[in-house]
């Protein structure tokens, strides 16, 4: 399928050839029917990509602090690294989708969306978009496509008027007229509002005067103020609504000085807040920034585990918000024909970016082929041949990799490229990043698709890095068709998974598979290694991670998905503890922090006891500072001490014939890690870390989840 994509590292707008997606668990797969270019925000991402490094910077000084900090922490490489690689991601463009559902993902009701339902949503400007229910919502039969494409934008204005609170006969201002303020305009006029609009533009004021409203034309050098003043008859205005989108603070300011006492202000577009304080304590004002379409905006178990808020508690969330403006619409109480000033077949839609670029046009839509919404779901074509030279032809290992997130783009991509193995398909959900990272890399082929990859003769070794609770279920059909599997951690995130995992193993006839703990292969650790093997003392291990803060709600905090911190993250350091003192755990236990509130499960220690004597502690804290290194282990045996500082510096005290040993840049071990993995396969040798390791260091995570306790059997 063709979709619009944006560079931010150039500003360089893409038609590109990217795989299908999929119909997912609580979503519907869409053909695309029309979307609307949405001028302000779309442009502004041009232009933000058009900029040069140093205007970047300026516009994003809270990012520029936290490269500095990460340089300070990790070295220059591997910060400079990481930055280009998020700067190199392609950017969907695109939030205004109108269009025809081609099958309905499981937990659809058929209450809720069927088969050939007409839909507006947010999904993006592609021939076929995959979209959570929750942002979706049925298009009336009186409201034509084109209109329907309004509906998003018309939904971020119509939150805005809500917090606004207009009553019937109310004066309202809107301080910019582009499309959200022009329809915010129509909005308000339909409330009973009077409406006086302000703005730059002498052709966006006319439009503003046809839809009912008196206007403030700045580019003829009219004064709002007075014009405001004399327009509410000396009292103030009720309300000011700001659409606009600048860098100055005078919006803001100007909205307050035109409010009457105890006026009311909300902001839906972008501009200064150096708010002045005078401005709003001699006149009590109120003020608010509006978030997007509505109640549910970012909140993930709202949008993408579809969890409604009930409507007696919230009567206006995204969804009920697109069904108000629908509902507008239908009623002809909004006029948009004035609004649509250009169209665009899909083939010539970057001939819309020139047009946004040059700051023109209020209503810009791109037309899809007709023939998309009478296609069927199977028909779709979910696996694209890149036309990439492929490495390592003559390489007798083949990898296909599923996920194509963040790591899987700064880390095990360019680990598992320098191996020199053969790389054949790489899948995401959305087909995007798979097509992007494909053709970076030289994949012969992307897709949406894993189950065809497991029938691929093609590949030998599967690669499996996307969210945890896939882990389980993608390790398992790798196993069964004969592939070898690297899979990150965690493992699994229970014991009837692991179980599963344990059986398939020992019914493969030749299983390999391997964990990502990447840790045991660091240079750093190898030589501590080494250096340990030569002391036959018990060891004791203080393991301290400053993992830093993350919100309750992001994914990899959810049991059913992520497992939480312990067991998503936590069995790192358990397994480069087992690593180091060479012989199993006997005894684990784990202690939370006590201090109340969100958060409080993601501070622990956990105590080890090994069958040699050896002890170790892990120290795991998301209450400390950012400026603080993450990671600092310390070692205690036969009358030396080795500690290693964020994986760039060893240093021995007492510890005969070595002193330290220091890294340009901070290296956990992931080129390692995939050499050994490599070198293991070709040489037809198990995997680098031993099956039972994993299992072990997994059962542990487990137990210490579900009772915090585990003990040898």
């Amino acid at each position: 399928m063709l979709q619009i994509l944006q560079s931010i590292k150039n500003g360089e707008t893409l038609l590109a050839e990217v795989p299908a997606p999929k119909a997912r668990k609580g979503s519907l797969l869409i053909a695309t029917r029309c979307t609307l270019v949405s001028a302000g925000t779309e442009r502004m991402l041009v232009d933000f990509g058009k900029s040069g490094w140093i205007q970047k910077a300026r516009s994003q000084p809270d990012k520029v602090k936290a490269v500095i900090e990460k340089i300070k922490l990790d070295g220059l490489k591997p910060t400079l690294q990481a930055v280009q690689s998020k700067l190199d991601q392609p950017l969907p463009m695109g939030y205004c989708n109108v269009g025809t559902v081609l099958e309905t993902g499981s937990g659809i009701l058929a209450s809720e969306f069927s088969k050939g339902d007409r839909v507006v949503s947010n999904g993006q400007h592609a021939e076929f978009v995959c979209i959570p229910k929750n942002l979706c919502c049925r298009i009336p039969a009186l409201v034509s496509d084109e209109e329907a494409a309004f509906t998003v934008v018309g939904a971020i204005g119509l939150q805005g008027i809500r917090l606004l609170k207009p009553t019937l006969g109310e004066s309202v201002v809107v301080t910019g007229l582009g499309l959200i303020g022009l329809l915010c305009v129509q909005m308000l006029r339909a409330n009973g509002c009077r409406v006086l609009g302000i703005d730059f533009d002498s052709s966006k004021c006319e439009l503003a005067k046809s839809f009912g409203a008196e206007v403030v034309d700045l580019s003829k050098g009219e004064d709002p103020l007075s014009k405001a003043n004399a327009w509410s008859s000396g009292r103030g205005v009720d309300g000011v609504l700001i659409t606009a989108s600048t860098k100055s603070n005078d919006p803001v300011h100007q909205a307050a000085q035109m409010s009457r006492k105890r006026g009311r202000i909300a902001l839906v577009g972008v501009v200064g807040l150096e708010l002045s304080r005078a401005d709003f304590y001699e006149k009590e004002l109120s003020f608010q920034v509006s978030c997007s379409y509505g109640p549910g905006r970012y909140d993930s178990q709202y949008e993408e585990e579809g969890i409604d808020y009930p409507l007696p508690f919230v009567r206006w969330t995204e969804q009920r918000n697109f069904e108000a403006f629908l509902h507008l619409l239908a009623e002809k109480q909004i006029d948009l024909a004035p609004l649509i000033t250009h169209r665009f077949k899909l083939r010539e839609a970057l001939k819309a970016y020139e047009t946004v670029g040059g700051k023109e046009g209020v209503g810009i839509l791109i037309e899809y082929p007709s023939k998309n919404s009478a296609l069927k779901s199977r028909d779709l074509v979910r696996s694209i041949n890149l036309d990439t030279i492929k490495r390592g032809p003559l390489s007798q290992i083949s990898c296909s990799v599923i996920g194509a997130g963040n790591f899987t783009r700064q880390v095990l991509l360019p680990a598992l490229s320098k191996t020199g193995i053969g790389l054949q398909t790489i899948i995401s959900s959305g087909g995007v990043s798979s097509a992007d990272l494909g053709r970076k890399f030289g994949f012969a082929e992307a897709g949406t698709d894993t189950h065809t990859l497991f029938k691929d003769d093609a590949t030998n070794l599967v690669a499996i890095t996307t969210r945890h609770n896939s882990h389980a279920s993608l390790v398992k059909e790798a196993l069964k068709s004969g592939k070898a599997v690297f899979v990150e951690k965690p493992l699994c995130l229970n014991r009837e998974e692991l179980d599963t995992i344990k059986e398939d193993h020992k019914s493969a006839s030749s299983p390999f598979l391997m964990v990502g703990f990447n840790r045991r292969f660091a240079p750093l650790i190898q030589t501590l290694d080494k250096l340990l093997q030569s002391k036959s003392d018990p060891k004791s291990f203080i393991y301290t991670i400053n993992a830093g803060f993350i919100p309750p709600d992001h994914w990899t905090q959810h049991p059913e998905i992520g497992g939480g911190r312990l067991l998503g993250e936590g069995c790192h350091f358990i397994d480069l503890l087992r690593f180091l003192a060479a012989c199993p755990i006997q005894k684990a236990s784990v202690q939370y922090s006590q201090s109340p509130g969100a958060g409080s499960m993601d501070t622990f220690s956990v105590q080890l006891s090994f069958a040699d004597g050896s002890q170790g502690t892990v120290h795991y804290f998301a209450n400390g500072s950012k400026s603080f290194p993450k990671e600092r282990l310390e070692v205690f045996c036969g009358g030396g001490v080795l500690q290693l500082d964020n994986f760039r510096t060893l240093q021995g005290f007492g510890w005969h014939g070595f002193s330290k040993q220091k890294s340009s840049s901070q290296d956990k071990g992931h080129e390692q890690e995939m050499q050994s993995l490599v070198n293991a396969l070709k040489n037809g040798n198990p995997s680098p870390i031993p099956f039972e390791d994993i299992v072990e260091v997994t059962e542990i995570c487990l137990a210490l989840v579900e009772t915090r306790e585990y003990s040898e059997m």
